[in-house]
């Protein structure tokens, strides 16, 4: 898919992934607890769940102008733009050849991304006020992203070490209001649309230790309305001290 067109109904998805160590309180998803220490799907983490989570990371991604947007970042140049907080989002591609990306991560810092998600609801193109005429009804919108991510293929891998059971991770947000800039991917005018849902498959990583990691993640519509979109990243990560 063209960066220009990243936000039709055809296309408006976006993914990621990543790998860290237990935090008091939080469980580790036991398949993986000896490699990759991912925070298990069901905690509540940093103060959200994965679905909170998953709705901040889609209002970090689209209030960010297109031109640096995460999501068209071809090299990781962009990956540091309006992070806060105690979580590092990771952003995924508009889809086509893989990306490699080399960013810096600050030292404390969790890691959330998908590896593979879809957005749905008035902030593209599904109902009012982008698809005028549609009235949005928030239980067909849950709906439609739920059978959306249903036909997927999915891969990750942590400093080399593969991510076992990503069907696990899926998680439904609660409803969204998305909040775009002037200049935004979207083409619509600049402001605040409710509701949406996203529904999609995350990880949520404790702070990795300084130093150098990899993550690798890969995702594969084979039905639905995407079939066929592809989305492939590597991060090369440098954790700072």
């Amino acid at each position: 898919m063209k960066t220009n067109q990243w936000f039709q109904r055809s296309a408006t998805i976006v993914r990621m992934i990543a790998g860290a160590l237990i935090v008091a309180g939080f469980t580790i998803a036991p398949a993986q607890a000896s490699a990759v220490k991912i925070i298990g799907v069901n905690d509540n983490a940093y103060g959200n769940t994965y679905g909170e989570w998953s709705a901040e990371w889609w209002q970090w991604v689209l209030s960010i102008p297109q031109a640096n947007s995460p999501i068209a970042d071809a090299t990781g140049a962009d990956c540091t733009k309006q992070q806060s907080g105690p979580i590092f989002f990771l952003a995924g591609t508009g889809g086509g050849d893989p990306i490699t990306r080399n960013c810096t991560v600050p030292a404390g810092k969790a890691l959330f991304f998908p590896v593979l998600n879809s957005l749905w609801g008035a902030a593209v193109f599904d109902c009012d006020p982008t698809n005028p005429g549609v009235p949005c009804n928030l239980a067909t919108l849950r709906k439609s992203a739920a059978d959306a991510m249903d036909p997927v293929i999915l891969q990750a891998a942590i400093d080399g070490k593969p991510v076992k059971d990503l069907d696990q991770q899926r998680v439904q947000s609660p409803a969204l209001t998305i909040t775009y800039p002037a200049d935004n991917g979207a083409g619509v005018s600049a402001g605040s649309y409710a509701p949406n849902v996203s529904d999609g498959y995350w990880l949520l990583l404790a702070p990795l230790s300084a130093g150098k990691h990899t993550i690798y993640f890969k995702g594969v519509f084979t039905g639905g309305p995407f079939q066929g979109f592809v989305v492939e990243v590597t991060y090369n990560l440098t954790v700072q001290q």
